[in-house]
């Protein structure tokens, strides 16, 4: 299962979807809507977020806001829970409120 934990200026994703050996369209889906939000992020402020990816874990510190980086992030997390309600065995996000 992919864990995606968020946690104000913290995003974490660890885990893996298990949906499909060798065809994994959910693993595929996450990977994709992380790359492309950190990618857009690092374009428009390369100072915007620290991002590290060591294949087991990503962890994404956001380090600035504006509404172009908020909406960015609010955009991921939006993607990420439609994956969560559509394939709930395989992901699952927790949300932390400080």
């Amino acid at each position: 299962m992919i864990k995606i934990k968020f946690k104000e200026n913290l995003i974490t994703i660890t885990g893996h979807a298990n949906y499909n050996d060798g065809n994994d369209i959910v693993c595929a889906a996450v990977s994709s809507i992380m790359y492309t939000t950190v990618n857009a992020l690092l374009r428009i402020d390369e100072n915007s977020i620290k991002y590290t990816d060591n294949k087991d874990k990503v962890v994404i510190e956001i380090l600035k806001h504006s509404d172009v980086i908020d909406t960015l992030i609010t955009n991921m997390m939006s993607l990420f829970n439609q994956l969560e309600l559509d394939y709930p065995k395989n992901v699952k996000i927790y949300k932390e409120e400080i």
